[in-house]
């Protein structure tokens, strides 16, 4: 039912016809207006449709407010009206824009969403400082594996910047992931601060290997090795798992840990135009390369920010990495692994790029 108005309207008609008595619709342009009143009363909302000058669009039937068109005098006397709370332009607005950073463009992700693959169906963890809520990623469970963090939620904002990268949601606002449809697992091995241990990181891969996992990305490493650690990564890649970490970010050789390990990819970093990023640890484990200069991805509080570093690169690897195995589901994580060398676009020195450039769509087709 409609609401009915009191006397607040006779006003209304009056004000208009004396004092615009000569506006007809056609001879003055009208804009859309609302009109909030301070109380309803009996006398239908329609009377003003006969308005010199004025024509009501729309009675609202559970707010005291009118959709009318008026020429902007009118608009501008009826704020004077005791009867009337407010007026305001009907103003337009747009769907909440969902930007593709030019990290995902440059892998060639989008001839791949095109045949609607999206990584339905693939697992991948990330191993990191957890996963924040947030309205542009889904995520399906995880695990804190910081003694004085026992929620998974992400703290730090590292991980949460991760995960938008393989897994930001393909909706109408903030970023498009590599692979949006993912089943993504927050599995925290770094605090607050961002810092871990070697024993949180084996603790990491063996919870993915008892979850079976597909891809396990680490944006995160060190300059020494453990035993543990590269037990923990052999024995994940022996089970099926495919591991992929970040090379690191001194500039200089020598590939960190977890990544130095043959069991694990070894991404290194480029930017904008396909030079290596000048803090992209290089030397003969770097297996391939991705995008990892001003990538912009999701942060906490609902929030998007960009960063450098190969931690940025690594995620690309596993979000092309999980939209080869959505296509190919029986293949092996060392059928994909080389599957992504073989495919990848050639850069230029293999101790700085590894095979080249991820490429999603000569990955996937």
């Amino acid at each position: 039912m409609k609401l009915k108005w009191s006397s607040i309207l006779v006003p209304l008609v009056l004000v208009l016809c004396f004092l615009f008595p000569s506006m007809t619709s056609a001879a003055v342009e009208k804009e859309d207006y609302l009109i909030g009143f301070k109380k309803a009363n009996e006398i239908s909302a329609q009377m003003a449709v006969d308005l010199r000058g004025g024509d009501v669009i729309h009675e609202y039937e559970h707010i005291s407010v009118l959709h009318v068109e008026l020429p902007p005098q009118a608009a501008k006397a009826l704020e004077k009206n005791p009867n009337i709370e407010y007026i305001e332009k009907d103003e337009e607005v747009e769907a909440a824009a969902q930007s593709i950073p030019w990290g995902i463009t440059r892998v060639n992700t989008q001839a791949v969403h095109s045949t609607r693959n999206f990584g339905q169906g693939v697992k991948v963890a990330v191993l990191d400082s957890g996963i924040a809520s947030h309205q542009d990623l889904r995520i399906a469970g995880g695990v804190s594996f910081v003694a004085t963090e026992s929620s998974y939620q992400d703290y730090n904002g590292h991980g949460t910047h991760v995960a938008g990268t393989i897994a930001g949601l393909n909706n109408n606002l903030g970023v498009l992931g590599v692979a949006p449809s993912v089943e993504l697992y927050a599995v925290k091995v770094l605090d607050q601060s961002g810092n871990g241990s070697h024993s949180n990181i084996a603790r990491g891969i063996e919870w993915a290997m008892n979850n079976d996992m597909d891809i396990v990305n680490m944006s995160l490493g060190g300059p020494t090795g453990s035993t543990t650690l590269q037990r923990a990564a052999d024995a994940a890649y022996n089970r099926g798992v495919l591991l992929i970490a970040a090379a690191g970010n001194t500039g200089r050789s020598g590939v960190g840990y977890p990544a130095r390990y043959s069991s694990v990819m070894a991404v290194a970093a480029t930017d904008s135009n396909n030079a290596r990023a000048s803090f992209s640890t290089y030397g003969p484990e770097v297996e391939i390369s991705a995008p990892g200069v001003g990538i912009n991805s999701t942060y906490p509080t609902n929030s998007y920010t960009s960063l450098n570093g190969t931690s940025m690169a690594s995620p690309h690897v596993a979000g092309v990495a999980a939209l080869v195995k959505a296509k190919y589901p029986s293949a092996t994580n060392a059928q994909i692994r080389q599957h992504l060398r073989n495919t990848s676009t050639y850069l230029g020195s293999s101790t700085y790029y590894g095979s080249g450039l991820v490429n999603a769509q000569s990955a996937v087709n």
